[in-house]
């Protein structure tokens, strides 16, 4: 999943020069929370809502005898911007975007070309709707969290047995984080099931692999394991 196909084409800029209350009423009018900041046609910065609040509370303590609107209105957005802008390709990856949104600790990137032209800002909102579409969860259904072992045909065992019982794949994620060496995490979202047929599924399932949860989404329904605590340290059956 590429960045080119969840970012916000439609970009909303602000020049240099504006006045920081010019950015804050459009980060407002247009609910959003990232502003690419341009000089002569450049990008050259960006400014957030957490730019604006950070200034506006500093302003604040610094200069109880001044009239803060009056000293806020008075400031350009290049006053206030973060200048050294960390920006993405429109080729990246979801994946890669969520990891360098984490690393730098921001809420969203510019997207670039070669010409290190605006093509696009992908904010977390953006990923967010990119990760529930990947994982099939506006689809509801059922959810699976199962921990295998880490070997050839061990998750395919698990798809055959849901085909074998009508139900069709919405999502399959895989995980090797918390589990010991030989097993690895795999989720499985599984929809068009006979929901009189559920329990014989789950019993089937817990035949193939350890089963930790169950999250039936159209019943608003959950189950966890018994062995939930001591699961991932538990051979296969």
């Amino acid at each position: 999943m590429l960045v080119a196909n969840w970012m916000t084409r439609n970009v909303i800029a602000v020049d240099k020069c504006d006045s920081v209350e010019v950015a804050e009423d459009l980060l407002k009018q247009h609910s959003i929370s990232l502003l690419p900041v341009m000089a002569q046609e450049k990008l050259c910065g960006v400014v957030s809502s957490g730019d604006l609040y950070r200034t506006i509370n500093s302003l604040a303590a610094a200069q109880e005898d001044l009239d803060l609107k009056d000293k806020v209105s008075h400031m350009t957005v290049g006053q206030v911007m973060t200048p050294n802008v960390i920006t993405v390709p429109a080729d990246f990856t979801v994946e890669e975007t969520i990891e360098l949104l984490i690393k730098n600790k921001i809420h969203g990137v510019p997207v670039t070309n070669d010409k290190k032209e605006v093509l696009g800002v992908i904010t977390q909102t953006d990923l967010l709707k990119a990760v529930v579409d990947l994982t099939g969860a506006s689809r509801r259904g059922i959810q699976y969290g199962f921990v295998v072992e880490d070997r050839p045909g061990s998750i395919k065992e698990l798809i055959d047995t849901i085909h074998n019982f009508g139900g069709r794949m919405a999502s399959i994620m895989t995980s090797y984080e918390g589990v010991p060496g030989g097993y690895r995490r795999a989720y499985i979202r599984m929809y068009g099931i006979d929901r009189f047929r559920l329990n014989s599924l789950n019993e089937a399932l817990e035949e193939k692999a350890n089963l930790v949860y169950v999250v039936d989404h159209l019943e608003i329904r959950k189950e966890i394991s018994t062995n939930a605590n001591s699961i991932a340290l538990c051979p296969s059956k």
